[in-house]
């Protein structure tokens, strides 16, 4: 693929990770994104699976798992398709024109259809915070969420149970 960064994961060619940056002329641009790719033992002929790793706030793609939901990928795959159709062609598409009428996001589909500007500004907050370019160069479980908390800020009192940790 031209312009995209390919990561593998183990040893085989069915799962990989692309760097994927969102188009311009989009809420999206500026953000960039790690996304989980398997091919089927199928492929072409079965549709590969598509997820977003880090965050995206989008009414087709769920905020938990990084699913898509993408007709182009879940439903109506041919072999003429390929991965650069993807990634060049249905995956900005997906982002330059989102379908609330279909959410996996219902939150984000809601709030589109009510205030775009205001879920304009939701999905900037989501690029700056989730999909930052320089942010995709660490493991996925590298990645920190907002949710965990720091060691300075987890109270444990294991230490105080099981004694002090011999050197």
């Amino acid at each position: 693929m031209s312009d995209f960064k390919v990561e593998m994961i183990n040893d085989g060619m069915h799962e990989f990770y692309v760097h994927f940056k969102g188009p311009s002329d989009s809420p999206y641009h500026g953000g960039a994104w790690r996304i989980r790719v398997e091919l089927p033992d199928a492929y072409p002929y079965k549709s590969p699976s598509i997820g977003f790793v880090n965050k995206i706030y989008h009414p087709n793609v769920d905020e938990m798992s990084g699913s898509v939901c993408l007709d182009v990928i879940n439903q109506t795959w041919s072999p003429m398709f390929d991965l650069v159709n993807v990634f060049e062609v249905f995956l900005p598409q997906l982002l330059l024109y989102p379908n609330p009428s279909d959410p996996l996001n219902g939150e984000a589909a809601a709030l589109m259809m009510r205030d775009r500007t205001a879920y304009d500004q939701r999905v900037k907050e989501y690029c700056e915070k989730y999909a930052k370019p320089g942010d995709l160069g660490a493991a996925p479980e590298e990645q920190s969420s907002d949710e965990e908390m720091s060691e300075d800020e987890y109270d444990s009192s294991d230490e105080a149970v099981a004694g002090p940790v011999d050197p």
